[in-house]
């Protein structure tokens, strides 16, 4: 593609998680780690928590096995550049942009990532968007979360990313959350990890704040909010897989509120909106090294 060519943009969130998305269904992008930094930086460019290139699967490396069940592969990056595993509300709207662009139907479709295929429901009226999560993993051993001078117990966590889950009695016991907390053992967590803070609001209902690797603070984490609920409801003594009863949590986030349930196989679905509020196009200089 001529680099003289203007690039196609879309701006979206879910729960005020935003995001760039590019569509790119050849491939035709290598997307360097500064380009996605600066497309995402919220004043020399467009601006969002991170950046979803829409690539068929078959034209992506990492995708191309996953080519059969899923025609489209979510590449992901952090607002940093990095690339990341998982992107709870990133899918569900990346699920959106394909669906307005005719690109897929609504009801039901697959979408690639790199933590393996997730399986999303869009409502034909434009409603919530349910995402299939998988399983959670909960590896064993302690870990602490520390901020400042305080220093919480923490659950393990793994939605195809990793989180440490502390539970607070206040969110504000955080502060201002403008540095990643610091988290034990490190060992534990050798590519990084998402940090959530959690107050309970009422039964089966628990509210977040996130610090989320390679973005900072964010407005939302869906799967940071799916971790929180398995911590919640492990804490509260609920595990579907092994009690034999589905269990739903509602899970408010700086940026609305997200509702997640865990089945009697463990697996785990997100419900929550996911809007694209713009689009445009890109001066192409903006994707050069």
């Amino acid at each position: 593609m001529s680099s003289a060519r203007p690039v196609p943009f879309l701006k979206g969130h879910g729960t005020e998680n935003d995001f760039v998305i590019i569509p790119d269904p050849d491939g035709e992008f290598e997307l360097s780690k500064e380009a996605v930094a600066r497309l995402c930086d919220r004043r020399a460019g467009i601006g969002g928590d991170g950046l979803l290139r829409a690539v068929r699967s078959a034209r992506h490396p990492e995708a191309r096995g996953m080519a059969g069940e899923a025609e489209w592969f979510m590449d992901y990056r952090n607002s940093d550049g990095s690339i990341a595993e998982m992107c709870g509300n990133g899918v569900r709207v990346f699920a959106r942009h394909l669906v307005r662009a005719g690109l897929a139907p609504a009801g039901e479709l697959a979408v690639a990532t790199r933590a393996g295929i997730r399986r999303v429901r869009l409502a034909a009226d434009g409603g919530g968007v349910t995402v299939g999560m998988g399983r959670a993993a909960l590896p064993a051993g302690d870990v602490r979360v520390t901020v400042g001078d305080r220093t919480w117990p923490a659950r393990h966590v793994n939605v195809g990313n990793p989180h440490a889950v502390a539970f607070v009695d206040d969110l504000a016991a955080a502060g201002p959350l403008r540095e990643a907390p610091g988290v034990a053992p490190a060992a534990a967590y050798p590519q990084g990890v998402n940090v959530e803070f959690v107050v309970d609001r009422g039964p089966r209902h628990v509210a977040l704040r996130v610090y989320e690797r390679g973005s900072g603070e964010t407005r939302s984490c869906g799967t940071g909010a799916c971790a929180v609920m398995v911590a919640a409801a492990r804490r509260d003594g609920a595990d579907p897989s092994a009690d034999g009863n589905p269990v739903t949590y509602t899970v408010d986030v700086p940026g609305g509120r997200l509702v997640i349930s865990e089945g009697t196989d463990g697996g785990i679905e997100m419900t929550g909106p996911a809007v694209i509020v713009a689009e445009g196009m890109l001066d192409p200089d903006l994707l050069a090294v």
